[in-house]
């Protein structure tokens, strides 16, 4: 664990979070965060905990990988007086795009970035809501890889250390708030 999840109470956030059983298919357990982001103490918490990770790493930009990652990326952007950068599915960005396609359990999906979102050299933190496998969370590093950023950091609100995403991360800092091993 590391000292910022120290410095908070994580069992009174993980007990905002809702588990809900067979969801969205039979043998799933869902961790629903809504009830976690409807709380004006704990999503404070939350976002001032990701913040204080990073708050002495000088970061540029903070990519947030759609959909929930637009909840916490904004919003870690301003405590880290950084720019916001949305990472989103295909067709939803104006300008000219970079793309990944990546492999899901049952298919293919693809993630866009603006070309001109990063330049090379910026420092990011990329932020999503919760770490399983890390499929997407490896496409995103590998938009900013080919836009020639650096990546300071990986964010997420929950982990399910279970499905050890993170060790597809070896050479970043994996920074996960909740963790849970079922």
């Amino acid at each position: 664990m590391s000292d910022t999840s120290k410095s908070i109470n994580v069992e009174a956030l993980k007990a905002l979070v809702r588990t809900v059983p067979d969801f969205p298919k039979p043998g799933i357990l869902f961790y629903d965060i809504t009830t976690l982001l409807k709380d004006k103490t704990g999503f404070a918490q939350l976002i001032d905990a990701l913040a204080a990770h990073y708050i002495e790493r000088k970061i540029d930009l903070v990519l947030g990988i759609e959909a929930r990652g637009f909840i916490f990326g904004p919003a870690l952007a301003y405590r880290l007086n950084a720019g916001f950068v949305p990472v989103r599915k295909p067709r939803k960005l104006p300008a000219p795009v970079a793309r990944v396609t990546y492999d899901l359990e049952y298919g293919t999906d693809t993630l866009e970035i603006h070309l001109d979102a990063i330049q090379r050299g910026q420092r990011v933190v990329l932020v999503d809501d919760l770490l399983a496998t890390g499929g997407t969370m490896e496409a995103t590093v590998k938009l900013v890889q080919q836009l020639g950023g650096e990546i300071a950091g990986l964010a997420f609100a929950v982990e399910l250390d279970f499905l050890k995403g993170r060790d597809r991360f070896p050479e970043y800092d994996v920074f996960s708030l909740l963790h849970y091993d079922e």
